[in-house]
């Protein structure tokens, strides 16, 4: 009998661009080529586009905010217990400051001309235990209600990801973070929070970023944080974990939903979905039934798992 095969291309789905102050922004050395320069706002428009086409920029807490005034994430851990693991063996401590400057991002926002800007909340930084009964940051939330605040007062949407991967230190000590069926009540009540602080102006919420990222990577071959596949330092099995991860990832996106759903959405109006990373895989011979099969059989481990379930809430 002849082996399945299958090869696949990368599908991009979302062009990210990552507006901060890092300190080469816009060097010489640095420029992108025409028509993307940096220097020249005007590059950017709508011509082309459809009507109903949003044009935005994108990012993460962990990647641009630093590290101040919040608790550790597993990011923290991860890339201070790891460097090597990091090209450039950078981390998230101060990054690109945007805590500190976040008025000059959006002032980079309004001269790109976007519409709309997704960022995520760093969950240990409203909830430094992460979860309420730990106790809220008050210092975290008014971060953030300024950051939405500015951002509408430019004309730019905020798109809010609730969890970008960056899982409070305390509940990865405590129950080892998504491996336990424990986080999924803890999600719910840090989604809930941001509802009630946030949900008077944001009316985009995305519960969770590439779901198949942290269990694959996370644990699987140990390349995100936790660091957990089988024969990594911190342990784990990556014939099992990635599933029972995916499983509580699935479960807390359910809980934020139906309760987003039941409670805000009636008189907030927003919306809430997810973002899921895809790829598309193709038989390497066409007219093989064996090739046929195994492409759709990847690209359902890859993607079709989690649009099915998320396509039920």
């Amino acid at each position: 009998m002849a082996v399945p095969k299958a090869h696949y291309s990368l599908a991009i789905l979302v062009i990210l661009f990552v507006v901060s102050n890092c300190q080469n922004a816009c060097n010489p050395e640095c420029k992108a080529k025409e028509p993307f320069n940096c220097d020249n706002s005007l590059t950017f428009n709508r011509t082309g586009f459809p009507k109903n086409f949003t044009f935005g920029a994108a990012t993460s807490a962990y990647q641009i905010e630093g590290a101040a005034h919040r608790a550790l994430n597993g990011w923290d851990y991860y890339t201070h217990r790891y460097p090597e693991r990091v090209p450039d063996r950078s981390s998230g401590d101060v990054a690109c400051d945007s805590y500190d400057l976040y008025k000059e991002d959006v002032k980079l926002l309004k001269r790109l001309k976007v519409q709309a800007y997704r960022l995520s909340i760093a969950w240990s930084r409203v909830l430094p235990k992460g979860r309420l009964t730990g106790g809220v940051d008050e210092n975290g939330i008014a971060y953030y209600n300024n950051l939405i605040n500015e951002l509408k007062a430019n004309g730019i949407e905020p798109f809010v990801t609730i969890f970008h991967w960056d899982v409070p230190q305390t509940l990865e000590d405590e129950y080892g973070g998504f491996l336990s069926p424990r986080i999924v009540e803890d999600f719910k009540n840090y989604a809930e929070l941001l509802f009630q602080r946030f949900g008077d102006r944001v009316k985009f919420w995305i519960t969770l970023n590439q779901p198949y990222s942290l269990s694959s990577k996370g644990y699987g071959d140990g390349s995100y944080p936790p660091g957990r596949c089988t024969g990594c330092e911190f342990g784990g099995d990556s014939g099992t974990e990635p599933y029972i991860v995916t499983h509580h990832q699935l479960l807390a996106h359910a809980e934020a939903v139906s309760l987003y759903r039941k409670r805000y959405q009636k008189f907030q109006g927003g919306k809430i979905g997810t973002t899921l990373i895809g790829r598309w895989f193709a038989p390497l011979n066409e007219t093989s039934d064996l090739d046929q099969a195994a492409a759709r059989r990847a690209f359902q481990f890859f993607v079709g798992w989690y649009v099915y379930i998320f396509s039920m809430n």
